[in-house]
C-alpha cells in the first residue's frame, strides 16, 4: 500500500442520483441522492431500518434499485455487479462479520489479494517462476496489512478462535488487502467495547490519513461519528432528512426527532 502524508478532500468520487429500492411493497430507500467526496470520511447514520446497509449494498451492487443512477469515477451506472465494483476499486466490510472461520488471519487477508493476482492458474499451480514472485509480492503487502493493524502476535490463528474485536479487525485487513479507493464500512465497531472502539477509530482515521483512501461508514455511536467524520448523512424511513458537516447535522430538528421517535 502506498502512503501518502496527510490528506486533502477533493471532488465527488461517487455520487447517488435519485436512488429508488422497493421489496416487494416495501420501500427500502426512496429518491436518495447525496454524494461521497475524495479522501473525506463520510458517516451514514439513521435510526434501524432507515436503509444505511441497502445503501452501501446499492454503491458496490450487492442490490439493483428500481430507479436512480450511480456515478462512480465519472461514469454513470444504473447496475453494477459486485466483482465489477471491487475491481473498480470498492471495498467492503458487513455488518456481520463474513470470514474464513477455519483460516489463519494472514490467509483471510491474502484472500482480499485475489483481484490483483495476474499469474495463470497452471504457474500458481506449480508454484514456479513468475507464480512464486507474484506470490512473494502479495505477501509483502499483506504483511504490511498485519503490521499496520497490529495484528501480528494472531497472524497463524484461526480466525474462527480470535474474540469478536480481532475479527473485525481481520475483516478490515482484508478490505485494505484490495487497495481501494473507496472503502465502505457496514457498523465497524458495533458489539465492541470502548477500548476495542478507540483502537478502530484510529485505524479509520490512520487508513484515511496515510493511504489517502476515501471511506464511507455505517456508525450508530454518535460520539464516534462526531468525532471521525468529515461529512454526516442522516437517513430515516429510507429519505435522507439531512446533510452536512456534524455540528449542523447534531443540531438539525429532523435528526433529533428521528432519534427521539417523534412520530412523522
Amino acid at each position: 500500500m502506498t502512503q501518502q502524508s496527510g490528506r486533502k478532500i477533493g471532488g465527488p468520487l461517487l455520487k447517488v442520483q435519485g436512488i429508488s429500492l422497493s421489496f416487494g411493497g416495501v420501500k427500502a430507500l426512496s429518491d436518495v441522492s447525496f454524494e461521497i467526496r475524495q479522501h473525506e470520511i463520510l458517516a451514514i447514520i439513521g435510526p434501524n431500518g432507515a436503509g444505511k446497509s441497502s445503501m452501501l449494498n446499492v454503491i458496490n451492487g450487492f442490490y439493483h434499485p428500481q430507479s436512480g443512477t450511480v456515478t462512480y469515477k465519472g461514469a454513470t451506472r444504473k447496475q453494477m455487479q459486485p466483482h465489477e465494483a471491487a475491481e473498480q476499486g470498492i471495498a467492503r466490510t458487513f455488518q456481520n462479520i463474513a470470514l474464513f472461520k477455519g483460516m489463519s488471519t494472514l490467509d483471510n487477508i491474502m484472500s482480499g489479494r485475489l483481484l490483483k493476482m495476474k499469474v495463470n492458474f497452471f504457474l500458481q499451480a506449480l508454484y514456479w517462476g513468475p507464480a512464486q514472485r507474484e506470490e512473494i509480492a502479495h505477501r509483502e503487502v499483506v504483511e504490511r496489512i498485519i503490521d499496520f493493524l497490529e495484528i501480528q502476535a494472531i497472524r497463524k490463528t484461526p480466525v474462527g478462535k480470535l474474540p469478536y474485536g480481532l475479527q473485525k479487525r481481520v475483516e478490515l485487513g482484508r478490505a485494505l488487502a484490495a487497495e481501494p479507493d473507496l472503502l465502505l464500512l457496514d457498523e465497524p465497531m458495533a458489539g465492541m467495547n470502548v477500548e476495542e472502539k478507540e483502537d478502530m477509530c484510529r485505524f479509520v482515521l490512520d487508513v484515511n490519513e496515510e493511504f489517502g483512501t476515501t471511506i464511507a461508514l455505517i456508525e450508530h455511536d454518535m460520539g464516534v461519528v462526531m468525532d471521525i467524520s468529515d461529512r454526516v448523512v442522516v437517513l430515516d424511513y429510507g429519505r435522507k432528512i439531512a446533510d452536512g458537516v456534524p455540528d449542523e447535522v447534531r443540531a438539525n430538528k429532523d435528526v433529533i426527532d428521528a432519534y427521539l421517535g417523534v412520530s412523522h
